[in-house]
């Protein structure tokens, strides 16, 4: 015989028990709750005959402690960790308009807007002439400094070429020489580049500064700012 159900046409209109899903944002990791919820499983199911021992409840507390710890310890360093990206990003916006020192000898310039320049030298120097170069590698100025001391000397281009004409817009670059020790050699030189804007490569990402000429350097690099 074929048994029949009762049904309660009522039921379509009760709601129904509602399932609520909880996100797991910690990737899978073990919190400080997980870890008193498995202690507490641990002395529900112990052996009345064979308790835990205190020094190993006391050391399975201890690594609870640490483990949270930790997990405030590496919050604070990437609150610090953003915290410093954004002291650094105001810091580079106001570079904006002035000039930096670049350990770079190649340099973009306005029309007879002209340059500046430091020679760098671990001896000292004689006959020093600093020349200046098209990016055909065409001398278009010679300018004699004569002698220099050990250490950094700021020198000027007027963005004039040989002729006492104004050097057209374009990429330059110095070349130094001199002789030190009684032989012939070219000094490091390095130039002043106008800043004209700041990027900030994503959270926590470098700081960049977009130079004069459309070259760009890391904050970082920065060895000298000038007005």
């Amino acid at each position: 015989m074929e048994s029949v159900k009762d049904t309660n046409p009522l039921d379509a209109l009760r709601w129904q028990k509602e399932v609520k899903t909880v996100e797991n944002n910690n990737n899978g990791m073990l919190t400080q709750a997980d870890f008193f919820a498995l202690l507490t499983q641990e002395l529900a199911h112990q052996d009345p005959t064979k308790p835990v021992d205190n020094n190993e409840m006391i050391s399975q507390m201890t690594g609870f402690s640490t483990t949270d710890g930790v997990a405030k310890l590496n919050e604070s360093f990437n609150n610090f960790s953003a915290s410093m990206t954004s002291s650094q990003a105001l810091q580079a916006s106001s570079l904006v308009g002035r000039s930096v020192l670049v350990d770079d000898n190649v340099f973009g310039m306005a029309e007879g807007a002209g340059a500046n320049g430091k020679i760098k030298t671990d001896l000292p120097a004689s006959n020093v002439v600093i020349y200046v170069e098209n990016t055909a590698g065409e001398i278009i100025q010679t300018v004699p400094v004569g002698s220099i001391k050990k250490g950094e000397f700021a020198f000027t281009w007027d963005g004039k070429d040989g002729n006492g004409e104004v050097a057209p817009t374009g990429a330059y670059r110095f070349r130094i020489a001199g002789v030190v020790e009684g032989k012939a050699a070219e000094l490091q030189a390095m130039t002043y580049r106008k800043v004209d804007s700041v990027t900030l490569a994503g959270a926590g990402g470098n700081i960049n500064l977009n130079l004069n000429g459309g070259e760009t350097m890391a904050l970082k690099d920065v060895l000298e700012v000038s007005g």
